[in-house]
């Protein structure tokens, strides 16, 4: 469901993307072209800064936000999401901050007030708050990053992870063809 937020902005979604009729796309939102967006996601941008100002959630083309992902951002706060990146079934990303392209964000993660550099990848169930992380960097399951982590102690992306990334994208940029095409038979 598309919806206008309480000042006014609707979102702005390309007509090649795909929006499940289960979520929620609410105020000043971008969604490209070849977009997947899954069932129950809420994309939100309807809270303003101390001018009234509400700074766009992005979604660039090629990306999927998978079943469940919450993209919701205080007090009016930019929200991009690089092109070709995959927010896995029930993370959360909350602005500000930003996703890189080609990053792999897993199951349950929770992303605040942070850059993710471009070709990362977040194992299932991390928290990553206010450190940004460096290119191609894995972030192992469960692990939480905050302000004062080492950044030392995290490696870089092993080659199996790139390609599984890769492969979700590939996926999900199916379902966004396929879903399409099922649409246009109703």
């Amino acid at each position: 469901m598309l919806r206008k937020n309480p000042t006014g902005h609707y979102p702005d979604v390309s007509a090649k993307a795909f929006i499940d009729p289960t979520a929620i796309i609410c105020g000043r939102v971008i969604i490209e072209e070849n977009v997947f967006v899954g069932p129950y996601a809420v994309i939100r941008a309807d809270e303003v800064d101390a001018n009234g100002e509400i700074l766009p959630i992005i979604i660039k083309q090629d990306s999927n936000i998978q079943d469940g992902v919450v993209i919701h951002s205080k007090a009016g706060a930019a929200v991009t999401i690089g092109e070709r990146t995959s927010i896995a079934h029930r993370s959360i990303i909350h602005g500000p901050c930003s996703v890189g392209n080609d990053v792999f964000i897993g199951f349950n993660s929770v992303i605040f007030r942070t850059h993710i550099s471009p070709g990362c990848v977040v194992r299932h169930n991390s928290v990553i708050d206010g450190l940004d992380l460096p290119e191609a960097f894995h972030v192992p399951p469960m692990t939480n990053i905050g302000p004062g982590f080492d950044l030392n102690t995290i490696t870089r992306v092993p080659p199996e992870y790139s390609s599984f990334s890769e492969s979700v994208v590939s996926a999900n940029n199916a379902l966004v063809e396929g879903y399409k095409k099922l649409g246009n038979e109703l």
